[in-house]
């Protein structure tokens, strides 16, 4: 049975969540041309935009089953981590079709929005063991620099990986990275510092 403190918490958690004022995509838009903080009321709003979305594009490939998980990353942004069935299909090779797919959501999202919110597509989990495969092989590259003194070409990557190349040896005083060539071509080729 429930303590009258926590009757009390019940009572007051009732009478703020009644009195907040309904959350629409105008007061969203407004709130955020405002530049203030925006509450879970209106995040919830834009992850619900985002998953349905998302679950329309995956309709289009049979996957009406999937789970979506939705959380904040650490940079503010809403990561959408879709899971079940055969998704192998939407992360394609070397993640180029979940590339498209999170290209094609956030135009969708911030159209309907009206504003640019941050939202971000997994697909079980492959862009955490892509982010930590991208840092090994930084790594490694830097460890056959140091030892042969030589540089190092890593294979082509998108941007966004070629970013976690920089950012993953950007403290290592002995060596440095630079991009080189065209996309898709592009790559980050790891030098010995001068």
């Amino acid at each position: 049975m429930a303590t009258e403190e926590e009757r009390e918490q019940v009572e007051e958690a009732l009478v703020d969540v009644l009195e907040e004022a309904p959350v629409t995509l105008e007061s969203l838009q407004e709130h955020y041309a405002a530049g203030t903080a925006l509450s879970d009321g209106e995040v919830d709003l834009i992850a619900d935009v985002a998953v349905g979305h998302l679950r329309d594009i995956l309709a289009c490939f049979g996957e009406e089953d999937a789970t979506i998980d939705e959380f904040e990353g650490e940079e503010g942004e809403l990561i959408l981590d879709v899971a079940g069935g055969d998704l192998a299909i939407l992360i394609g090779r070397h993640g180029r079709t979940l590339e498209a797919l999170q290209l094609l959501l956030s135009s969708l999202v911030n159209r309907q929005l009206g504003f640019h919110f941050p939202v971000t597509v997994d697909i079980e989990g492959y862009r955490e063991r892509r982010r930590n495969a991208v840092t090994s092989q930084a790594v490694r590259a830097a460890a056959r620099v140091k030892k042969t003194g030589r540089e190092v070409a890593l294979s082509p990557m998108n941007a966004y990986e070629r970013r976690l190349v920089h950012l993953a040896l950007r403290d290592d005083e002995e060596v440095t990275t630079v991009s080189e060539g065209e996309d898709p071509d592009r790559r980050v080729v790891v030098l010995p510092a001068e």
